[in-house]
């Protein structure tokens, strides 16, 4: 079993919370605790459940929540960035964004379908 920051998936998640801690320091003040915080602590969650997947034997459960969780991020930020709260983050930066929740997806669905006992 690898380190599970050593595996792409984690890496990916980690950029990730990188762009959102970047795009949320601007944030107007009256939307910094319920989409900013929520933003920051959906990335936090993703990267835990990337180190319970790892070290669980029964990997599904948690790879599920992580899909969930990239949801609810891209939820978020789309919102954010339509309701022009996130007027530090580009276009370019936004699909950035995407792109990132997209691959954590990616991974995780393989991850899932490849750990899980065949039919």
């Amino acid at each position: 079993m690898a380190l599970h920051t050593d595996l792409p998936i984690y890496k990916v998640a980690y950029d990730l919370l990188g762009v959102i801690v970047n795009a949320v320091r601007n944030m107007p003040r009256d939307m910094k605790p319920a989409l900013g915080k929520k933003m920051l602590n959906e990335c936090v969650k993703v990267t835990i459940l990337v180190f319970r997947a790892n070290v669980a034997r029964e990997k599904s459960a948690h790879l599920l929540e992580l899909i969930e969780r990239v949801e609810v991020l891209n939820l978020l930020l789309r919102l954010c960035v339509d309701k022009k709260h996130l007027s530090n983050l580009s276009i370019k930066q936004y699909a950035a964004a995407i792109v990132l929740t997209t691959s954590i997806g990616k991974q995780a669905n393989g991850w899932r379908k490849a750990s899980s006992p065949a039919t």
